[in-house]
């Protein structure tokens, strides 16, 4: 799988806000993400814990980090919580989310892998 191909995972209007859902992609497994304000997140559905694919099954939250409120996902495996701009996990540095890029297009959320070292806190703010 390419970073340069684009793939269209539903449309934004049938995602419920405020919750994750499974996606595949190529034979990869992603958690999705709408917020309440529109703003869509994918990063994987394997939690990195457990290996278990159950990350789209998370809580959908938010937490304060050095001073900003940035959108979570909490596995529903052993709670630790996401970052799902970065994917980085909040409690334990060694462990994070692959993040993948996200943006809408026509009312098609379209997804693809984030090239490494691409900017991590730009999802796609839906209008």
């Amino acid at each position: 799988m390419t970073t340069e191909t684009w793939h269209p995972v539903s449309r934004l209007d049938v995602l419920p806000r405020d919750r994750a859902v499974p996606a595949l992609v190529d034979d990869h497994q992603l958690a999705v993400v709408r917020l309440a304000d529109d703003r869509v997140f994918a990063v994987d559905h394997r939690d990195p814990f457990s290996g278990a694919h159950v990350i789209a099954r998370g809580i959908v939250g938010s937490a304060t980090v050095d001073g900003v409120e940035v959108p979570t996902l909490t596995s529903p495996m052993f709670k630790q919580v996401f970052d799902l701009r970065t994917g980085r996990c909040l409690v334990d540095d060694s462990k994070r989310l692959a993040t993948w890029d996200v943006r809408l297009r026509d009312g098609m959320i379209e997804v693809r892998p984030r090239a490494s070292g691409a900017a991590e806190d730009q999802p796609e703010v839906a209008s």
